[in-house]
């Protein structure tokens, strides 16, 4: 399984998320994407996406003020 780290700390909303969705779409169906971000709203934000998209979020940690999400993408949709 393939796993890629995309570091957006310093970024603010909606940036982290927007990224993290162009990563997302160059990657293989249930690849992980984790993210590491510094913005408080990127905790909603996060949990709003993965909810909307189908994406997983798989995995959730705060650290003094530092996110890190592990999100597998979604099997893509039959042809």
């Amino acid at each position: 399984m393939s796993e890629t780290i995309l570091d957006v700390r310093g970024l603010t909303c909606p940036l982290p998320v927007l990224k993290a969705n162009k990563a997302l779409r160059g990657m293989a169906a249930g690849a992980r994407l984790t993210v590491l971000a510094t913005d408080p709203a990127s905790v909603p934000d996060f949990n709003a996406f993965c909810r909307e998209t189908g994406h997983a979020l798989v995995a959730f940690s705060e650290d003094q003020g530092s996110y890190r999400f592990v999100i597998r993408k979604r099997d893509d949709p039959p042809a």
